[in-house]
């Protein structure tokens, strides 16, 4: 049996999670359902925004076999993959392209499970219910974002349309320090961050990486300041609001990495991560003051430093930013899937996605050939 929810608090925590993060399985702190509650609860994606909760939720003999966090919207932001031409098109056809159904974290451009179930028959189970559900809904269509990319190639096809799009990924090839990680640079990206970080450090800017019960409410309220500021400017209207944070900080601290630098006993920039058992997902960041390379020290090199510190094999970056490269970030495919009801705007969809697809591999290639890893190295 399948139905839609109306929030997240509507699934039990053991059955949500369960199916998020299996004990085999990568844990994932941003498909939790503490995640969830913290975004939904805090007011920050709820139908007031235009993030609708409509969950989907799979049953077998009373038990939840299947969940896809799902939101009815009524526009196209805070999603990272971007279909605002679809819209306009669709739009100047008339038809009507909002609502449409969204599979995501809201505000969060990281890969991870979106069709949350045991098995590929029960995952496709639930890629036909998003499909039924959509008519119901009357939406115009429905997009997975940031997914495996095994779910990607199991599932796209006719019905479910597949794109890519590029992040920056740091790997973590079994370094014992940063001074390792330099090592394994080319001279002039190895002296380009040595230089970064030493302007730094010369400004009089001290860095402090926080986790667990070391965050207190004075540090969010500070990173609240500094989240608003830059938000304000790049997109203009911030999405997360001042007790999400909070929220986040008191159910999920022990996931959190909360990079705070200080100049002159003031806080004045930071940079929020979320971590995983294999990754750290870098999601925030503002600032007050502006430095030279505050902004590559607070969420890159600190970054890499405590990924370094807990082993972890990787740290994404989050969405866009091709100047992550010359510090070390290379270039990763991240995966979707959409389908659109009406049969004329996925034909011309579909053969856009052929051409757009080519273009991101020949993206990724000509960016991985400007690699800063000495050439000897084999990344």
């Amino acid at each position: 049996m399948l139905k839609a929810v109306t929030s997240a608090l509507a699934i039990a925590r053991e059955d949500w999670d369960r199916l998020a993060n299996p004990p085999a399985a990568e844990f994932n702190p941003l498909v939790s359902h503490d995640f969830f509650r913290c975004v939904e609860e805090s007011g920050c994606a709820i139908a007031k925004t235009g993030w609708m909760p409509r969950h989907l939720v799979m049953e077998h003999e009373g038990r939840i076999s299947g969940i896809v966090p799902c939101y009815r919207k009524r526009h196209s932001q805070g999603e990272y993959v971007f279909d605002y031409g679809w819209a306009d098109a669709y739009e100047r056809a008339g038809g009507r392209y909002y609502p449409k159904l969204q599979v995501s974290v809201p505000f969060s451009p990281v890969t991870g499970p979106r069709l949350l179930a045991a098995t590929e028959e029960q995952r496709r189970e639930l890629a036909s219910g998003l499909i039924a559900m959509c008519t119901q809904e009357e939406a115009s269509s429905v997009h997975i974002t940031f997914m495996p990319e095994s779910d990607w190639t199991a599932l796209g096809g006719p019905l479910w349309l597949q794109r890519t799009d590029i992040q920056f990924h740091w790997i973590n090839n079994g370094y014992s320090s940063f001074g390792d990680f330099l090592a394994s640079l080319s001279s002039q990206k190895r002296k380009n961050i040595r230089k970064e970080r030493t302007s730094v450090a010369m400004a009089g800017i001290t860095m402090h990486a926080l986790t667990g019960e070391d965050i207190q409410e004075r540090h969010w309220d500070a990173f609240f300041e500094f989240y608003m500021d830059t938000s304000s400017r790049k997109w203009g209207s911030p999405y997360l609001n001042r007790r999400f944070f909070s929220m986040i900080g008191e159910a999920m601290n022990e996931n959190i990495l909360l990079v705070i630098a200080e100049r002159g006993g003031r806080m004045i920039a930071g940079a929020l991560n979320f971590i995983g058992s294999h990754a750290l997902y870098g999601r925030n960041w503002g600032a007050i003051e502006y430095h030279d390379n505050l902004h590559f020290e607070t969420c890159y090199y600190q970054a890499i430093d405590f990924a370094i510190a807990r082993k972890l094999a990787r740290v994404e970056a989050g969405a866009q930013g091709s100047h992550k490269l010359a510090r070390g970030y290379l270039p990763h495919k991240t995966y979707s899937l959409h389908y659109l009801a009406h049969p004329s705007l996925q034909r011309a969809v579909a053969n856009y996605l052929e051409a757009e697809r080519a273009g991101v591999d020949q993206q990724q290639q000509a960016l991985a050939a400007h690699s800063p890893f000495r050439q000897e190295q084999d990344f």
